[in-house]
């Protein structure tokens, strides 16, 4: 760091040799940067810093005899080097820092994503099979993550959405997919085992490319097409040799593959433009779906057979039932909450294979805990499967 220091012109007289105390000019220094180029034939690089500088050396004393002015150039350091100057440029410490944080970032959003999808599965299961009335139990979680909402906005936990009647009405569509997706996936956890559903639907991307390449006429690069191949593969090969294969719950997966691909059709024609946040956005559309699911659920199952059937589940079970009800119906509500709010700091790509990750995690978790027998070419389908939805994540990009 350089720091020039001028002196006034200098003419010798014979008095000039004598000693006698001379005023030199202290250097000026400003809270902003000053830069100046040539200033009378001479290069004179200022710097400015709101720090003590120290002088290293001084170098370059001396009078010029074509000139009537002398320079002195002197070395400085700064007295405190840990806070960066504000002169637009951008430190590599800094930047490595910041660096840092993003990635930590990111691994909180996806440990406890994938922390809470664990549990809410787990829970759902138990629940399910001891109380096997999957239109209420997909009821309940949406009015538990509603009630959660509305909590938080009436005591200023969170700010309440500013919407509007066309925020709501481009809102329906997602809802409406999003309670069949719901109810589906619930329907096939009740019948097959939660490992078996989540191979099934990490086949989503392959109805999301053929939704989009036969209804929306989108195109594909090739190496999309391809990485479908192993997808199918995977959960034809899973399906066949599932030892608990049920019917319904195979085609519960499908349906929920299906109804979620419209759902995110739905839900990117309707965020644009929008500004409501992630978190807002899902309250919204766990509300709407709610008003859907719940006239539906009264008239496929009734309060008749909830009663009996919650009756039968106490007396098995004991109070450890009301607790795995509330858990499950929570947690689904966190994990999704979480999903949105990480759409609104990473990108497409990265969630997409978190996505993959997450379904990993649920597929292992629940064999362990479950005790799920798994035949080795079982698992290689499963394996297969999830392979292909990774590489279905990087050909898309």
């Amino acid at each position: 760091m350089i720091s020039s220091v001028k002196h006034a012109p200098t003419s010798f007289t014979s008095v000039d040799f004598l000693p006698k105390k001379r005023t030199i000019p202290r250097p000026q220094f400003s809270p902003r940067p000053i830069i100046k180029n040539v200033h009378n034939g001479f290069k004179v690089q200022s710097f400015a810093s709101q720090k003590p500088l120290h002088v290293a050396s001084v170098e370059n004393f001396g009078i010029s005899r074509g000139a009537e002015k002398s320079v002195t150039e002197c070395k400085a350091y700064e007295a405190d080097s840990s806070r960066p100057l504000d002169i637009n440029i951008e430190s590599p410490v800094e930047e490595a820092r910041l660096e840092t944080a993003k990635r930590i970032k990111i691994g909180i959003y996806f440990a406890t994503w994938w922390a809470l999808n664990v549990v809410f599965n787990i829970y759902n299961k138990k629940v399910l099979n001891a109380f096997p009335f999957p239109w209420l139990t997909s009821t309940l979680s949406l009015a538990t993550g509603s009630l959660m909402m509305l909590i938080s906005w009436a005591t200023r936990v969170a700010d309440a959405p500013k919407t509007d009647f066309e925020f709501w009405k481009t809102l329906f569509p997602v809802a409406v997919a999003h309670t069949i997706g719901h109810v589906a996936a619930t329907v096939s956890m009740s019948k097959v085992a939660v490992s078996f559903t989540h191979v099934i639907k990490s086949g989503e991307p392959a109805f999301s490319v053929l939704v989009s390449r036969f209804l929306l006429g989108e195109a594909f690069p090739m190496p999309v097409y391809l990485s479908l191949l192993p997808i199918i593969g995977g959960c034809a090969l899973s399906a066949v040799t599932e030892l608990n294969f049920n019917m319904t719950g195979f085609m519960g997966a499908m349906i929920s593959n299906l109804a979620f691909v419209f759902r995110n059709i739905f839900s990117k024609k309707g965020m644009k433009g929008n500004s409501v946040s992630g978190m807002n956005y899902y309250a919204c559309l766990s509300m709407l779906s709610l008003s859907i699911l719940t006239p539906f659920a009264i008239a496929v199952e009734g309060p008749q057979l909830w009663a009996a059937g919650w009756q039968k589940a106490v007396a098995q079970i004991g109070p450890n039932f009301v607790w795995w009800v509330v858990a499950q119906s929570v947690f689904y509500h966190l994990y999704n909450q979480v999903s949105y709010m990480s759409l609104d700091q990473i990108s497409p790509l990265t969630f997409s294979i978190g996505n993959t990750m997450k379904r990993i995690s649920v597929i292992v978790s629940s064999i362990i805990i479950f005790h799920t027998p798994v035949q080795p070419i079982n698992a290689l389908g499963a394996t297969i499967a999830i392979l292909g939805t990774f590489l279905y994540s990087q050909a898309k990009q």
